[in-house]
């Protein structure tokens, strides 16, 4: 059977054609999103995804391994006074550590953007791998290379009603997460403290529809503990053990982390991250 390659143009046109018929068309993989609707504000404030430089997340749990093997993981997520500009739209850079059993698995680069209506985008992200301390891939993908479509991290006013949404589209790595809110006005303590209206976004792909991991979001703080359910392979839990705002210095050296693993992400991704500007 003959094979056709549509690139990112024929993906903007139908997204023009569809905006110009008022939406989403049913069964539609990706969102239609729109540069024009941000505006130069660089701040993220949508109530249940607050980012702001120097806010460090620290999250403590447990997943499986390739064998079943129940072990200690640890996530410390770090907001940095970089930005990047993505299609015209200035996002703003975290610097994400994964550890299994106090070894590095993975580190990776996320930029996100609010809308002028207030929803969170995941502009795209470079996620290096490592085992037993050797880089072994780099799923990169970047809104507007490859045939990549920004996806929504935060709806601006999330609610039960809400179809599902996209969190972003990247085929060429099998990047097809999904989200969509199944509960509201939960109460929820973790290590870090109690929080209520709670919401909760159950997340699937495309490859593993029967997969869900849940995220819990709480007002004023962003996500505060991870769960599971289906055929969920990992199975990972997590909750947050620790919130705070780094010194000047602590800030300074994670923007230094950062950009070295921007280097890195020039020299491993050639044909997707080495075809974006450089972090300021």
């Amino acid at each position: 059977m003959q094979r056709f390659h549509f690139g990112i143009r024929w993906v903007l046109l139908c997204l023009f054609i569809l905006a110009a018929c008022g939406g989403k068309s049913a069964g539609q993989d990706f969102e239609n999103f729109d540069a024009d609707n941000f505006d130069d504000t660089v701040g993220i404030n949508n109530t249940y995804f607050p980012l702001e430089p120097g806010m460090q997340l620290v999250y403590e749990g447990f997943t499986n391994d390739d064998d079943g093997n129940r072990i200690a993981r640890r996530l410390i997520v770090t907001v940095t006074d970089l930005t990047k500009v993505i299609d015209g739209v200035r996002s703003m850079t975290s610097w994400d550590q994964d550890f299994n059993e106090d070894s590095l698995v993975e580190a990776e680069l996320a930029f996100y953007a609010q809308d002028d209506d207030g929803t969170v985008w995941r502009m795209g992200e470079h996620p290096e791998e490592y085992e037993n301390g050797k880089f072994v891939g780099a799923p990169t993908w970047i809104h507007g290379i490859a045939d990549s479509i920004a996806g929504i991290e935060m709806l601006a006013n999330p609610a039960l009603e809400t179809p599902s949404y996209s969190q972003g589209w990247a085929p060429a790595v099998e990047f097809t997460d999904r989200g969509q809110v199944s509960q509201t006005g939960q109460e929820v303590c973790v290590p870090a403290g109690c929080y209520e209206n709670v919401i909760v976004v159950d997340e699937t792909s495309k490859a593993e529809p029967d997969s869900h991991q849940l995220k819990y979001y709480a007002p004023g703080v962003g996500n505060i503990k991870v769960d599971w359910k289906g055929e969920d392979q990992t199975q990972e839990t997590l909750e947050l053990i620790e919130i705070k705002q780094l010194s000047a210095e602590e800030l300074a050296a994670a923007r230094a982390e950062a950009l070295k693993l921007e280097k890195s992400a020039y020299e491993k991704s050639t044909d997707v991250y080495a075809k974006t500007s450089p972090s300021e």
